[in-house]
């Protein structure tokens, strides 16, 4: 725009900030470091997850899921995700309002559940169903990681004896023109998808992998059947059973990081079933993460918070 009117970027951008804009009188300028709060803009069904503005300093973001990531998603914002000092500050918005919230998405970490209990008394929390697969994909991505990096090991060694006796290393390679340290690599990727969305080369990867490595395919197998009960179950009381089902198969996995994730599911059940009641999830949470994200590269990044927020709650609260 500034080129288009023949003036330098950097006199518009001043101009509008000090002149043309209402940021000098901004009802909420001084203290938007600290927190902003938008009334008006709570609904019946909020989200509320941490976000990051600029070298990575945190805040906590309620958004409210009926404004669909436009005009009226933000509810709050405040600096941090100390559970005091974000509950302090939420409930400046009166609790006759506060009450009218049914329903708050969030992730497992303790300080997010803690904020909605206090702040939204009358909600039912529901645990993000992303979240918990995650949790087992990451685990399934770390049996992978070690078989690589026992892989890489083997490797130096072989390779450092083929030195010393002065002959020529020839890694071995596999009937799809991987070696094994390639193979486990180029895993990665297809790891995280079902199977039925692999490609042609992919199919045979797995299959490569899997009779290699028959401990990645039954984790993959275990990550597969958790994704299923939440894509295949509408019933709360169904997805229970087959939650229990799950936990029983674990045990009998004997991997230790599933283990801990049957653990972490048993200790926040009622908040993970509670997602079988309307199939909630946080992506509209994320989703506006991911516009924070973009609105920041677009300005190449943020020099001053309070401008950055400023422009932030115009379009979005």
């Amino acid at each position: 725009m500034a080129s288009f009117y023949g003036v330098k970027g950097k006199n518009l951008l001043y101009q509008y900030k000090d002149f043309l804009s209402d940021f000098k009188i901004w009802n909420q300028k001084a203290h938007a470091k600290q927190w902003l709060i938008f009334p008006e803009n709570i609904g019946k069904r909020l989200s509320i997850d941490e976000t990051s503005l600029s070298n990575g300093e945190l805040y906590t973001v309620l958004t409210n899921k009926a404004a669909n990531g436009r005009k009226g998603t933000i509810v709050a914002m405040v600096a941090g995700t100390k559970a005091e000092t974000v509950i302090a500050i939420i409930e400046k918005i009166p609790l006759k309002q506060r009450n009218l919230v049914n329903e708050i998405t969030l992730d497992m970490a303790g300080n997010m559940g803690l904020i909605a209990k206090k702040c939204f008394p009358k909600a039912i929390q529901v645990t993000d169903r992303f979240h918990v697969q995650k949790l087992a994909t990451e685990a399934l991505q770390e049996i992978r990681i070690k078989h690589r990096w026992k892989a890489i090991d083997q490797e130096n060694e072989a390779m450092e004896q083929a030195k010393s006796s002065k002959t020529k290393y020839e890694p071995k390679i596999l009937t799809n023109g991987d070696t094994l340290k390639q193979l486990l690599a180029r895993s990665r990727y297809f790891l995280y998808k079902n199977k039925s969305k692999w490609s042609q080369n992919q199919k045979e990867r797995a299959d490569l992998l899997f009779n290699l490595y028959p401990d990645i395919h039954k984790a993959y197998n275990l990550t597969q059947d958790l994704r299923n009960i939440f894509e295949n179950t509408t019933d709360k009381i169904i997805a229970f059973t087959r939650l229990a089902k799950w936990h029983e198969k674990v045990n009998q996995s004997g991997f230790k990081s599933f283990n801990t994730i049957s653990r972490t599911i048993t200790n926040h059940y009622q908040n993970i079933l509670n997602y079988f009641d309307n199939r909630s999830t946080n992506a509209s949470a994320e989703s506006f993460n991911a516009k924070i994200k973009a609105f920041r590269s677009q300005f190449r990044g943020v020099r001053n918070i309070e401008f950055f927020l400023f422009r932030l709650t115009n379009i979005y609260a």
